[in-house]
């Protein structure tokens, strides 16, 4: 019998050139060869898409609750100028205006009736109403990096760019914005006119809108040295009370008091150097996300209650010995590896690849909060659980829950020694039951170690696809 040489590979994947939420996560927008779409985050549904002809996008930035959507193009054949960003009105399924500039746009950040673009050596800010008016441009340093799809490549004008770095606090009154410094590893902060609270929408509430807040106390920081290398990610939450920065190095997130310029808190994802995709703070603030190029989703806690990051067993020492500043790092306490999907295998023909096609990043992902409705029975206290949705660039969809920490250990782990009552009364058999008990213990305690471990791990609660699965791209 003659059979055709076949490998074990995967099924041809979708190819996501950006995903990312919106600011409150309720609804995800993505770009694909064959066009975007608008997705609601949980459940997981297809809400609108668009289908595009002669070319592709590299990013799709949703504008709020409105019909808007800022897009820029890129690819190998770009649908627009990689240096515009055009305005589209998808209930009118039609360009409505757009903002030209000399060089390639490398991200984009808005907020409620505000648009920032960071270009190569500068961020542009926009003021968006009924009529587009320019506010305000900074300076910033060689900004070449940041969280688009693909490696920048000088050599070939064709290919996708990064996003700059910056990032917008978004709730109402709110006025950071951050972007890079001048100096390698410096971060700018920009305060721009508080943002407007929400238009209710519906029947008249009786109930007084928001106060703004109290103007702070004293003048704010401008200027953060974050870290002695290149900047990689600029998170903000919400309130724009807190900055998450990391560096090229990978290994540390370290989360900044905005108003003050004080470090609140060191994070240590791990010892080898990547590449941090993003930052995503929780919407309380009270944990934060990281995801890297290893393919992994590291959670970190901010606050004293609730369940404490991972510490070396040294880290009691170091007030008392000069141990380097590793032994004293919080590592997160709870992770979760994005399944490849090289694993999901198939016998199958090898799939023959245009040398031109785009090839997608398996490892490649964005994460964000979102607040999921517990029934009576589960509910304690009527606080809400707080999930993960990850969405990768090949099409998977995956929403999980945080790890259920215990308490205390169990006694058995804190007092592994048998009591006197458990031994045996004969001496003649004492050497053979000794060996059985400190082997069972041994035993205990391996098992112990991998619950553990186990219990650090995020626990799937759905896995979906997006993409080609649900009928179009």
């Amino acid at each position: 019998m003659n059979l055709g040489r076949h490998s074990i590979t995967s099924t041809t994947p979708v190819h996501i050139f950006d995903a990312r939420f919106d600011p409150d996560c309720q609804i995800f927008t993505t770009s694909t060869p064959a066009g975007f779409a608008v997705y609601r985050t949980s459940p997981l549904k297809l809400l609108r898409k668009r289908e595009l002809k002669g070319g592709t996008l590299i990013a799709v930035v949703p504008f709020h609750t409105s019909n808007i959507l800022f897009l820029v193009g890129g690819g190998r054949s770009p649908l627009y100028p990689p240096n515009k960003v055009v305005f589209w009105d998808d209930a009118l399924g039609a360009e409505v205006a757009e903002l030209e500039f000399r060089e390639r746009v490398r991200g984009i950040a808005c907020r409620r009736g505000w648009l920032a673009v960071a270009l190569r050596r500068r961020v542009v800010v926009f003021q968006v109403g009924e009529q587009v008016t320019r506010y305000a441009e900074w300076d910033t340093c060689d900004n070449p990096k940041g969280k688009y799809v693909h490696i920048e490549k000088e050599i070939d004008p064709s290919a996708p760019v990064h996003a700059g770095l910056l990032a917008m606090a978004t709730a109402a009154y709110s006025t950071l914005l951050t972007i890079a410094g001048r100096q390698l590893g410096h971060v700018q902060l920009v305060h721009l006119p508080p943002c407007a609270p929400p238009v209710p929408i519906g029947p008249h509430i009786s109930s007084s809108p928001p106060r703004p807040p109290p103007p702070p106390a004293k003048h704010p920081v401008s200027i953060i040295a974050a870290h002695e290398t290149a900047l990689t990610t600029l998170s903000v939450p919400a309130s724009g009370r807190l900055l998450a920065t990391t560096s090229s190095r990978g290994t540390l997130v370290r989360v900044w008091d905005s108003l003050s310029g004080k470090l609140v808190r060191e994070f240590r994802r791990g010892t080898d150097k990547a590449d941090i995709y993003g930052v995503a703070f929780r919407p309380d603030e009270q944990e934060l996300c990281v995801w890297s190029d290893k393919g992994t989703v590291h959670v970190f806690t901010l606050v004293a209650s609730g369940p404490s990051n991972r510490q070396s067993t040294f880290s009691p020492l170091t007030p008392f010995l000069p141990l380097p500043k590793y032994f004293d790092s919080e590592w997160s306490y709870a992770q979760y590896r994005i399944p490849s999907q090289s694993s999901h295998i198939t016998l199958s023909a090898p799939v023959s690849r245009s040398p031109m096609e785009d090839v997608p990043d398996e490892e490649r992902c964005v994460v964000g909060w979102i607040n999921v409705a517990l029934s009576d029975e589960s509910a304690q206290g009527g606080a809400p659980e707080y999930q993960l949705v990850a969405l990768t660039y090949v099409g998977g969809w995956y929403r999980l829950s945080l790890p259920q920490h215990r308490s205390s250990r169990s006694s058995s782990l804190a007092n592994p020694v048998p009591s006197s009552s458990a031994r045996t009364p004969t001496t003649r058999h004492r050497l053979s039951s000794a060996s059985s008990v400190t082997g069972r213990d041994k035993g205990k305690e391996k098992e112990q170690e991998k619950e553990g471990k186990e219990s650090r791990d995020c626990v799937l609660q759905e896995f979906r696809r997006f993409g080609r699965w649900d009928g179009w791209g």
